[in-house]
Formats: structure tokens, C-alpha cells, sequence
């Protein structure tokens, strides 16, 4: 029997050993070329990583993305907050979740396409609002899925007890509930932001005269193709989204803190 038990967790190991050199070995590769030093016999330099700054363009292309990233990880998570609550209170659950999951099944040429026509009938030119929209639309359903999640493990009681102490529903929601279901509020974000650096189609065709980072990697590979420069930047972003989710992964390791007598007695000394 343990004979078996050890064949079956070898077999396991090699199994999961596959699926992950398929999943990260093509991501090696760039990071060893980033640190190419150019000329023959020479080590390996960071010299390309210090050449990123001196593009204005990508410069520029960084800015634009780290604040179209903080607005889509704000607006995303609030509206998905919102769709999950509206999943939990009404009558139609599976309908809306529907509705909030369909948009993942539209072709993302055909949806940037449809949005950009649209921000031309309803005469929206600001780039920076157009592709704050398309990437919100983009990282919503995968918010409310985040967020629905972490609401299924919680446990109503908490809000009852609450409304007995004498709490309204959204002191109750912002004492009791929001707090238990903080790592899904905080993975939503966190993921909306990757998902927002990391989008291409949907933003280049709504960009206007702006970059973003990913768009500014798919401009100059079709116009130079790969160098150094381009693999540095590649690698840099290959880093930093590990490392959103790595952050994400210790952080929701904690537990939620226990409910206590003296939540119930906050959340009923004010009244919405």
C-alpha cells in the first residue's frame, strides 16, 4: 500500500515538474538575454536595464501605465465589489454573473473595435479615458469573480448578529463584512492591475497618440524586432508580475481576523 502511495505521489511530482517547465521555461530565456553584454568575451551587464531610462518614449509609455493601473485596479475592484454584491441580494444570480463573465468570450480585436466605435459615436477623445475604460471593462470580470469568491466563505451570522446589535446594512457591510473579505477585495485590485499592464489589443486600438508599456514592446518589435533593450523590459515586467502575485499569495496567507462582541458594538453606534 505505501508502496503504491509513494508511485502515485512520484508520479504526481513529475506531473506538476511538467506542467510548470511549460509554464515558466519560455520565460527564462529573455531574462539571460537581457544580461547579454554585446560584445564577444565580455560578462554579463545590466547596461540594457539602465538604457530603459533614457527612452523618453518609454519613459512616458511607463507613466501612462502605471496610471491607467491605479485607475482600472480603483474602478474595477469598486464595480466588481458592487457586481458581487448584487450577485449575493438579488433574485438572479446566475443571470448577472453571467452578464459579468460574457464579455470574457468576445474576441478582443472585436471588442476594442465595438468600444472604439463607440467612444467615436458618443464623441469621447481623451486617450487616457478611453483606455482606462476598455481595460476596466477588461479586468471586471475577472474582479467580481475574485470577489465573489472571497464573499462565499463568509459567513451571513456575522451580519445578522450585527443587525440585531442594532447596526444598518452598510455600517454592517463596512465593520462587520468588508474587513473578513479584505483579501478578495485586495486580490481584485492586485490582479486588475496586472491585468491592466499587462493588456494589448484592446488598448492599441484605443490608445490614441499614448503607450503603454505593452503596446510599446508590440510597436517596436514589429518595427526593430527583439534586442537586448527590449528583452531587459520584457524580463522587468516578467518580474514585477510575479512579484504582484507573490505579494498577493503571503498577504492572503494570513487569516481574517476573528469577529469580535466589540465589532457589533461599533457597527451599532452609528447608524447609516
Amino acid at each position: 500500500m505505501s508502496r503504491n502511495r509513494s508511485a502515485i505521489r512520484f508520479v504526481s511530482w513529475c506531473c506538476l515538474s511538467v506542467v510548470l517547465l511549460v509554464i515558466y521555461l519560455p520565460l527564462v530565456p529573455p531574462i539571460l538575454f537581457s544580461l547579454a553584454p554585446g560584445e564577444p568575451d565580455a560578462a554579463l551587464t545590466l547596461r540594457w536595464y539602465l538604457a530603459l531610462w533614457r527612452d523618453p518614449v518609454l519613459v512616458s509609455a511607463i507613466a501612462t501605465s502605471l496610471e491607467v493601473g491605479i485607475i482600472v485596479a480603483i474602478a474595477a475592484t469598486i464595480l466588481g465589489l458592487g457586481a458581487a454584491l448584487a450577485i449575493r441580494e438579488l433574485r438572479v444570480p446566475r443571470l448577472i454573473l453571467a452578464l459579468m463573465l460574457l464579455p470574457l468570450f468576445v474576441p478582443g480585436v472585436s471588442m476594442g473595435l465595438a468600444t472604439a466605435l463607440f467612444f467615436r459615436l458618443v464623441g469621447i477623445e481623451a486617450s487616457l479615458v478611453k483606455i482606462a475604460i476598455v481595460q476596466t471593462a477588461w479586468a471586471l470580470p475577472f474582479a467580481t469573480l475574485i470577489v465573489v469568491t472571497a464573499m462565499s466563505t463568509f459567513d451571513p451570522v456575522y451580519l445578522e448578529a450585527a443587525y440585531v446589535s442594532g447596526a444598518g446594512r452598510w455600517r454592517a457591510f463596512v465593520d462587520i463584512e468588508l474587513p473578513l473579505i479584505r483579501s478578495g477585495v485586495s486580490g481584485a485590485a492586485t490582479f486588475s492591475l496586472i491585468l491592466s499592464f499587462n493588456e494589448t489589443i484592446r488598448t492599441a486600438i484605443v490608445q490614441g497618440p499614448l503607450n503603454t508599456v505593452q503596446t510599446y514592446i508590440w510597436s517596436t518589435y514589429r518595427q526593430v524586432g527583439l534586442s537586448p533593450a527590449l528583452y531587459a523590459l520584457m524580463s522587468l515586467l516578467i518580474l514585477l508580475t510575479l512579484g504582484l502575485v507573490a505579494a498577493f499569495v503571503v498577504g492572503g496567507a494570513r487569516l481574517p481576523r476573528e469577529v469580535s462582541v466589540g465589532d457589533f458594538a461599533a457597527a451599532s453606534s452609528q447608524k447609516p
